[in-house]
């Protein structure tokens, strides 16, 4: 019996926002692509373009051979939970696209397995193209793709647990490898429609074909250079890093760029309501800083006035945040702007509740809510519509604060979005940092679009 690799992706610019999905069909015995597909869907979330992707892949193995087993390889953790039936699937949206992608084939010949974002370069870079053309007002098509061209062969890479310096050498290496070899695929902003290529049709194109691949996800900041009449586009993000490392004199940017939008991320001081871990967004009491409080933003006002670096001051419209931006830019001389889009996320049901308090009265929710960035607190607010809300928000600032320092003070899911955008980081790692009260972080933007975290959860000066 033949059996196939289906590797699919998809993405979303703005979550909900212009998406896009791509899926790649290979031999199994061979590695040899067979079939690609890309096709721009419309505003849809992250999610639903990765199954979009899902389905396409499946469709497209199926055509080849419907008698094929099927082995699924992708990077959305959310996906394949849900298709192998470990865990539920709630959104409407969601909910018939699995219905479709376990019709295609018997259930018991197809398999689902996620891998990190770095082995699934091929079918983001489609998922891109797509994307891509959208904005340009055309359609994706097979005769001008550059995605197996443009997605290095995998390279061994030692194993070993996060952080570990023998694999982040590894990946350094294969960066700069990569950027001597020849161009990677665009990442921009956009939208567009698609279609399938195969194998002839690559082969026609000139393509070529590849498989796996070490690199960047759809969601990481960067982008890279694309030959002949395509437009530049940003260098991709590996490379950019391991260039950088390699020779230090140049920084992280080019010199050309000038001076970045760095936004110092302050979380407001203590209310009543922190120290007993209660859910408290924009749809609560509203409460203000406690003794606690108060003192912490004193404190981190003392701080950033003797670096004297800080040259405006914006804050979210909430009371404890005005307070403490208040209290910390009477230290500065500066004014307070208001922004909207720097307001906590709206916990609607769950507002002045603990988590365990939450566990107890709305255990389904709850189970939703930690398995997928679209689900909703009853009546409240998605961390995915909060992440389009701050990434709108930091584009804004960014280009009314270029090449000035600026000290955004917010809240807990805000600047863990921030970061997570900054770092092309999956929603799920908002659950894997810890941020205290009037702790520091911060990021700079460069002309580029590309993002540098610069400092996280800092509070050495509340101590």
């Amino acid at each position: 019996m033949r059996e196939f690799i289906v590797e699919a992706d998809g993405g979303s610019r703005g979550n909900p926002g212009p998406a896009g999905y791509g899926a790649v069909v290979g031999d199994a015995a061979t590695g040899e692509t067979l079939v690609e597909a890309a096709e721009y869907i419309g505003v849809a979330t992250n999610n639903v373009a990765e199954y979009r992707g899902l389905l396409a892949g499946l469709r497209a193995a199926h055509e080849l051979d419907p008698e094929a087993r099927v082995h699924v390889r992708m990077d959305s953790k959310l996906v394949v939970e849900q298709m192998t039936g470990r865990w539920k699937i709630k959104h409407p949206a969601m909910k018939p696209l699995a219905a479709q992608a376990a019709r295609v084939f018997p259930p018991e010949r197809v398999t689902y397995e996620w891998i990190p974002r770095a082995q699934n370069k091929h079918a983001d870079r489609l998922a891109n193209e797509a994307m891509d053309a959208g904005k340009r007002g055309e359609a994706w098509s097979a005769a001008t793709s550059r995605a197996a061209l443009d997605t290095p062969p995998a390279r061994p890479e030692p194993a070993g647990p996060p952080g570990d310096a023998a694999a982040g050498a590894a990946r350094a290496r294969a960066a700069l490898a990569s950027a001597s070899g020849g161009p990677t695929a665009a990442e921009a902003a956009g939208a567009g429609s698609g279609g399938v290529r195969t194998e002839a049709d690559a082969r026609a194109a000139g393509a070529g074909t590849a498989s796996g691949a070490a690199g960047t996800g759809v969601a990481a900041e960067g982008a890279a250079e694309v030959a002949g009449a395509k437009a530049g586009a940003k260098a991709d993000a590996d490379v950019r890093a391991a260039r950088a490392v390699a020779t230090p004199s140049a920084g992280w940017a080019p010199a050309d760029l000038g001076p970045p939008a760095t936004f110092v991320l302050l979380r407001h001081g203590e209310t009543p309501l922190t120290p007993q871990k209660r859910f408290s967004g924009s749809g609560g009491s509203d409460p203000s800083l406690s003794g606690v409080g108060r003192e912490q933003a004193e404190k981190a006002g003392e701080f950033l006035a003797r670096r004297g670096t800080v040259q405006a001051v914006v804050a979210s419209p909430l009371a404890r945040t005005r307070e403490t931006a208040g209290i910390v830019a009477a230290r500065l001389g500066l004014d307070v702007t208001v922004e909207e889009g720097l307001r906590e996320t709206d916990f609607g049901a769950w507002e002045g509740l603990t988590f365990g308090e939450v566990r107890e009265r709305h255990p389904d929710d709850l189970n939703a809510w930690l398995s997928s960035p679209d689900a909703e607190p009853t009546g409240g607010e998605s961390f995915a519509a909060t992440a389009a809300r701050v990434a709108a928000t930091r584009d804004r600032l960014t280009a009314e604060y270029r090449g000035r320092t600026v000290l955004l003070v917010t809240h807990v899911t805000p600047i863990k979005t921030f970061i997570r955008l900054a770092l092309g980081a999956p929603p799920e790692a908002l659950f894997r940092m810890e941020l205290s009260a009037a702790s520091l972080s911060a990021v700079a933007y460069y002309a580029d679009g590309n993002a540098s975290v610069r400092l996280f959860n800092d509070t050495s000066h509340l101590r």
